[in-house]
Parts: C-alpha cells; sequence; structure tokens
C-alpha cells in the first residue's frame, strides 16, 4: 500500500498532536468535516477534538495568535490556505516570529505550512513560490520537501524546532507523488541529498523542480551524460557544503527552482559557488527558474511559465558543450 505526499503530511500531523499535547492546528476551515483546503487536516478534528481549530479569514490574525500561544509554550501548526495568502501575514511572521528570540530570548515554536507552487489552472494569487521571500529574513528556518519522506519527517522536525519554521509543501506534489511506506530516520533540516550521482553536470533543486531534474539526469543519460542531482531540501538553512562538493565532482553548475527570477534560492547558491567555489568551475554557472511575469491561467501558458524538463534540458546540453 502506498502512500502519497499529502497523505505523508497529514500523517505526521496526526503523530504530532498524539505524541505532544502542546501541537495544535490553526487555520480556516481544517476543523469540523472540511480538513481544510487540500484535506490535509482531514479526520484530526474529531480525533483530536479542541485541538484543530478553525480562524477566522485574517492571516495576520491567525500568526499572530500562534506567536502567542508559541511564547506561552505551545507549538502551533498554521495552516495558510495557499502560500500567496501568507503576505497578509509578513510582518507577523517576519518582524515579530523572526525577531523575537533575538529580542527577548523567548523562543517562538511555530510552525507555518505554505500549499505552493503552481497547477494548472491556478493563476497568479493561488500559485507562487515564496520560499525566497522568507529565506531573506533572519530568525526563520525554511523548509522545502521535494519527497514523500520529507514531507513527514520535516514536518515533524519542523514543530520540534525552538526557531519559527516556515514549511513549504508543494499542492502539485500533493498527488502526483507516492511512496512505500514512512520514513523511521531522515537527514536532519539543512543538509542536503545527493539524489542521482553524477560527474558531468551538476543540477541543484529543490521542491517540485527536482523530479524535473531527475527526469532530465535520465534523458540525458541515455546520450552519455552523468548528470549529478542534488535536492537542497531547504532552502535556509542552505547546505553550501554539499553543492560546493557537488561542482568540484562535475565542474558545471545549473540551479533550478520555480520561484520568479529576480534574486531567491537560485541566485543565492551561484552567489556562494562563485565566491567560495570559483576555481572548481569549468563553465559559467546558470540558474533557470520561472518567467518574470505574474503567472498564467491557462494550463498551457502556465507549463511554459515554470521550468520544466524540455527547457532544463536544453539549458543543460548547452552547459555540456562549454
Amino acid at each position: 500500500m502506498s502512500i502519497t505526499y499529502l497523505e505523508a503530511i497529514r500523517e505526521a500531523q496526526a503523530k504530532l498532536l498524539r505524541d505532544d499535547e502542546r501541537v495544535f492546528i490553526y487555520g480556516q476551515d481544517v476543523g469540523g468535516t472540511f480538513g481544510g483546503a487540500f484535506k490535509a487536516t482531514k479526520g484530526l478534528a474529531k480525533e483530536f477534538p479542541g485541538r484543530v481549530l478553525n480562524t477566522p479569514i485574517s492571516e495576520d490574525a491567525m500568526v499572530g495568535t500562534a506567536i502567542g500561544a508559541a511564547m506561552q509554550g505551545m507549538r502551533p501548526i498554521v495552516e495558510m490556505q495557499f502560500a500567496d495568502f501568507s503576505s497578509t501575514a509578513l510582518n507577523q511572521i517576519l518582524n515579530n516570529a523572526g525577531t523575537h528570540y533575538w529580542r527577548t530570548d523567548v523562543p517562538v515554536p511555530i510552525t507555518v505550512r505554505l500549499p505552493s507552487g503552481g497547477t494548472k489552472g491556478s493563476g497568479p494569487f493561488h500559485s507562487q513560490s515564496m520560499e525566497s521571500v522568507y529565506a531573506h529574513y533572519p530568525g526563520l528556518i525554511v523548509m522545502t520537501p521535494a519527497t514523500v519522506e520529507d514531507a513527514y519527517s520535516m514536518l515533524i522536525e519542523a514543530v520540534a524546532i525552538d526557531d519559527p519554521v516556515v514549511y513549504c509543501e508543494h499542492k502539485y506534489l500533493y498527488y502526483h507523488l507516492k511512496a512505500e511506506n514512512l520514513p523511521t530516520e531522515s537527514l536532519p533540516t539543512g543538509k542536503a541529498r545527493i539524489a542521482r550521482e553524477g560527474r558531468d553536470l551538476t543540477i541543484v533543486s529543490y521542491s517540485a523542480m527536482l523530479h524535473e531534474a531527475l527526469a532530465v539526469a535520465e534523458q540525458l543519460a541515455t546520450e552519455g551524460f552523468e548528470i549529478e542531482v542534488v535536492d537542497l531540501r531547504s532552502v535556509k538553512p542552505l547546505d553550501t557544503n554539499s553543492v560546493l562538493a557537488s561542482v568540484a565532482r562535475t565542474g558545471r553548475l545549473l540551479c533550478v527552482g520555480e520561484s520568479f527570477p529576480w534574486g531567491g534560492a537560485t541566485a543565492e547558491i551561484i552567489a556562494r559557488v562563485t565566491a567560495e567555489g570559483f576555481h572548481l568551475l569549468d563553465a559559467a554557472p546558470q540558474r533557470l527558474n520561472a518567467k518574470d511575469t505574474p503567472i498564467p491561467y491557462h494550463p498551457n501558458l502556465w507549463s511554459a511559465h515554470r521550468p520544466n524538463a524540455k527547457e532544463i534540458t536544453r539549458r543543460a546540453r548547452a552547459l555540456l558543450r562549454e
């Protein structure tokens, strides 16, 4: 029997509620029988009465309440209906949660779940990848799980961390990704994973783009190229050492992300590799992100807007020729 990425998130929350009475879930329509916009909390309100709580439609109030509860010793999990909507709570997440320990020595162990990334027909207000925004600010951990196993284990780890965590779960992976079992052990947050070994080119990615990168590696293997694929797993902390070690093996670097191209995780990786590992490079490092436009509704336009295996393959071949 297999388990989906979404079911792994639900199972992680059930385990957290079962194991720690300080944990509660807070969000719009997460309680009752509805179970949240994507059913990530379905059945949990009945199993854990009084601990899966519906909120008003105010992301600012949701996070503010969770911060107060965390300061009093609780471990809240806040569900945003879509990552995009978290922008109305930026002050609470960035300026209040993110700085509170630094200012007061009182930790704020909240976990904010962001259903991130695009799906066909979702458009500009329900498709954004906001991990780069949150990674820019100190005091936050930003997780970007790309596998069923990490979706489960990293959410459990997020709630145990005393720092505020922004947990970016990708909506496209909810039902498209399955595993046979839940993990019994995992890498710690901040440690990247070599998803595929290679010697000719390093592709660094995270979240849903990891699977596009792996498809590219499979394609290029038929042409005689061995592509190493690095799954960052989290963008803050960022495992620079693993990226540098991979580039030392391959001499070439392509960074792929679904977020907008200006700044962001891919730019940060290239900046670090250029500054700390310039001598390792045999060609100029490249990055590939979504188009610098609002995210379109039409499925064909959406498919062309985000990086895909075809475009990644084209960019990889160009790098391999240099």
